[in-house]
């Protein structure tokens, strides 16, 4: 499975502002609340698993991976980005301040560790988070995703 697969342009935002690490995520999960993808309760329970147990889904460096327990509303697999004009700090001490989200909806409570792993070879592209700062549609960015991951 790639990440490509996962990611419909719908669910790809750029240049998204954000108040706090809270409002990020909410915005960032937006798409995927109007797709059907997640219920609100679902976006709630990822913002409440960081306010109880820490910032465990900021991965490294500039970049979170939201999600949830799947009960909590997750509806089908899928997967958003979101690109934040200004970072915001989730608390994560090495790896703040945050700019990059891909919300994930996994159906499966292990179903965020594929998604992970492939994310995790995509950051290890010197050029992965240079080439997200240039995109400037959502297009661009499922289309860079998709080329990267193929060249891997």
């Amino acid at each position: 499975m790639f990440l490509s697969d996962l990611l419909d342009e719908k669910c790809v935002q750029v240049g998204v502002e954000a108040r706090d690490w809270r409002d990020a995520v909410r915005k960032s999960f937006s798409p995927l609340v109007e797709s059907g993808a997640v219920s609100e309760a679902y976006v709630a329970d990822a913002v409440a698993g960081v306010e109880k147990y820490g910032p465990y889904y900021v991965v490294c460096p500039h970049v979170a991976l939201p999600h949830a327990r799947p009960e909590s509303g997750a509806r089908r697999m899928a997967m958003g980005a979101c690109i934040l004009s200004l970072p915001v700090s989730f608390g994560a001490r090495e790896n703040d301040p945050v700019r990059y989200l891909f919300p994930l909806s996994a159906t499966e409570a292990d179903g965020h560790l594929e998604v992970l792993a492939r994310l995790a070879d995509l950051l290890s592209e010197e050029r992965f988070l240079s080439s997200m700062d240039g995109a400037q549609a959502p297009v661009e960015v499922v289309e860079m995703i998709r080329d990267m991951e193929r060249s891997l």
